[in-house]
């Protein structure tokens, strides 16, 4: 190709791509698709959902674990046959060495395992390590459960990526926010029986297709500076996770506590925890949040097959 072809040719690429980079829509779906990238990143790190191995609710006194069959809590992957034992009672949990003491490797918030009071705090929970097998404890309501992730679970090195529907802009809406009055609350039922109070500050209003629909939030944590929506709509029956689906948004323009506007874009649905693990422990959706539309945008179904591997000695 002579000089002066190869020249205007790199022109009108560089035009091109000036364009592209220039057009709000192309740069809505660049953007949608490091988003898409970045949550399939996070799911499969070694720290990641596809790792949750085992969620084993603890009884009041002595609870033994490790991989050993022999124990009240069976850890169902490559590790030590007993890690030690740990006590309930009341609101403390223990950890107790088993006879021939702890195993080599164990720690505690990275320091070699003792027989000491673990914290249960959600902010700071203590953490449990065995090469690439974490576990802390969770606070459920009243109850105590040991959750158990494993850096090396099939559902993790077997994990190919996620399966999404096309980008879609018609997915993308704008809608109207009216607040609720300061301290309203929303009692949320979970997947495995339990009922979350969590704060509600409003509601958000749309229109698809020619009808309008209305999305309740509620925020996780006071702290929280994203609108954490929980829903399910008729894609549920079909492709989508039966359960719900999650949506998160900036707040409104005008802030939580004044009328205002927000987007909510539909093509960044994904699916809680419990799309890919039984051990997980789920929020469901509000009835207010159950809409009778199908939102063709967003993460879709996903399945995984784990397998359980002999205990080590």
């Amino acid at each position: 190709m002579p000089k002066r072809r190869i020249l205007i040719a790199l022109f009108l690429l560089a035009a091109t791509l000036t364009a592209a980079a220039q057009d709000p829509a192309a740069q809505w779906q660049q953007k949608l698709a490091q988003w898409r990238a970045q949550r399939e990143k996070e799911l499969s790190a070694p720290d990641g959902w596809l790792t949750l191995i085992g969620l084993e609710w603890l009884k009041n006194g002595g609870n033994s674990f490790g991989a050993s069959a022999d124990n009240s809590i069976r850890v169902k992957t490559v590790a030590p046959s007993h890690f030690g034992l740990l006590t309930v009672s009341g609101k403390i949990v223990q950890l107790l060495a088993p006879p021939d003491g702890f195993p080599s490797g164990f720690e505690i918030d990275h320091k070699p395992a003792r027989e000491t009071q673990l914290s249960t705090d959600a902010e700071k929970p203590s953490i449990l390590t065995w090469r690439g097998i974490t576990m802390v404890i969770l606070q459920r309501g009243d109850r105590y459960a040991l959750r158990i992730k494993d850096a090396n679970a099939t559902t993790r090195t077997s994990f190919t990526g996620l399966h999404w529907y096309a980008p879609n802009l018609h997915y993308a809406v704008e809608a109207k926010w009216t607040p609720y009055p300061a301290g309203h609350m929303e009692k949320i039922p979970t997947i495995i029986g339990t009922v979350l109070d969590l704060p509600a500050p409003g509601i958000a209003e749309f229109t698809l297709d020619d009808k309008t629909y209305r999305l309740e939030p509620v925020l996780e944590d006071p702290h929280d500076t994203t609108l954490f929506f929980i829903l399910r709509d008729e894609t549920s029956k079909t492709t989508t996770y039966e359960a719900a689906r999650f949506l998160r948004t900036p707040f409104p323009d005008h802030g939580l506590d004044k009328p205002g506007s927000l987007i909510l874009d539909f093509n960044q649905l994904y699916n809680p925890p419990c799309a890919y693990t039984p051990y997980a422990t789920c929020p469901l959706p509000p009835p207010q949040n159950r809409l009778a539309i199908a939102l063709e945008a967003g993460e879709q179904r996903y399945s995984a097959h784990e397998e359980n591997p002999a205990p080590a000695n």
